[in-house]
């Protein structure tokens, strides 16, 4: 996603797969918004989802993200 190593993104930004899953930073958290209940249901799939993970795709990117902290988990498929 956008060259970012690690994250693979293999829909292409559709949310149908979990291989752009994050964990979003716990300060990073409510600003981020919450998963809908579409991108839950795909979590379900991810490698090792927690209550921070997040579809990199599903984040909707604006000026108050600037310097978004997000981790990636240790594999994606």
């Amino acid at each position: 996603m956008n060259g970012v190593p690690g994250i693979l993104a293999a829909c292409g930004g559709d949310g149908g797969c979990a291989t752009c899953q994050v964990y979003v930073d716990e300060a990073w958290a409510a600003v981020t918004g919450t998963a809908s209940s579409r991108e839950r249901n795909t979590l379900r799939f991810a490698f090792e989802p927690n209550a921070h993970s997040r579809l990199a795709c599903q984040i909707v990117l604006t000026e108050e993200l600037d310097g978004l902290v997000v981790h990636l988990p240790s594999d994606q498929y």
